[in-house]
């Protein structure tokens, strides 16, 4: 893959996400971050991505959303040119809890955000990759995708059990097609997930859970999706790559 090149980040506004797309920059990707509501986190990105002389874009879809998504694709290839990269970034817990106590339109919007919009923006990125030559998908997956998160959100476990199990499946059905999947499963990271959840001070409680003894940096599970989508990587693909401290 020739650098610069066009990559769409999902739900770039913050956290994992942000930090990829600002790593991304700096390593010559034209950027598009993609955000659902938070339009001043989203436009500080990209105000910090173009201060370090890098090229970004905000776009706003939810990618929930069928017609969403196929306009943030069609937005981001007329803002920033040809596509060669996704990072399927966001997803959402819903509230921290048991799973008998978990609303159904929860379980429901985790699946459509964190699945659906995972499969349909992947279709999108495969459609213009092939006029391009060839792409590079990282999925974000989870720890709780094999730990399960009982108490906690074990429908958003299940969903990204999904995407393990997507990543695999896609790889090898586009791999004579020049493009690569991969996925990153993240352990817990200082994001503003757990107080989204519901419970902002869960890092402290699961630290001691962790070999290393801490939580991730938003930026060290970002070093692992840029090395996936790059040529480092190029014989890797429908792999799972755990960065979670030794969980």
């Amino acid at each position: 893959m020739l650098l610069p090149t066009g990559l769409v980040i999902t739900g770039a506004s913050r956290g994992i996400g942000a930090a990829t797309a600002r790593l991304a920059a700096r390593r010559g990707y034209r950027v598009c971050v993609n955000y659902a509501r938070d339009a001043d986190s989203a436009a500080a990105v990209v105000d910090e991505i173009r201060s370090a002389g890098g090229t970004a874009v905000a776009v706003q879809a939810d990618v929930g959303t069928e017609v969403d998504i196929r306009r943030l694709f069609d937005r981001a290839e007329a803002l920033i040119g040809p596509l060669h990269g996704l990072v399927n970034n966001a997803g959402i817990t819903g509230p921290i809890g048991s799973f008998v106590e978990a609303e159904t339109g929860t379980l429901r919007r985790v699946f459509d955000v964190n699945v659906i919009g995972s499969l349909l923006c992947a279709r999108e990125a495969i459609r213009r990759f092939a006029a391009a030559g060839g792409g590079a998908i990282v999925n974000l997956s989870s720890v709780a995708a094999t730990t399960g998160a009982p108490g906690e959100y074990v429908h958003y476990a299940a969903s990204k059990a999904a995407i393990d199990t997507f990543t695999q499946g896609l790889a090898r059905e586009m791999a004579e097609h020049g493009i690569r999947v991969n996925a990153v499963a993240p352990g817990s990271t200082l994001t503003d997930i757990h107080a989204t959840a519901g419970e902002p001070d869960r890092p402290a409680r699961v630290r001691k859970r962790i070999p290393l003894q801490r939580l991730a940096e938003p930026d060290e599970i970002a070093e692992a999706v840029l090395w996936l989508l790059s040529d480092a990587a190029s014989y890797v693909t429908g792999s799972v790559l755990r960065v979670s401290g030794g969980f």
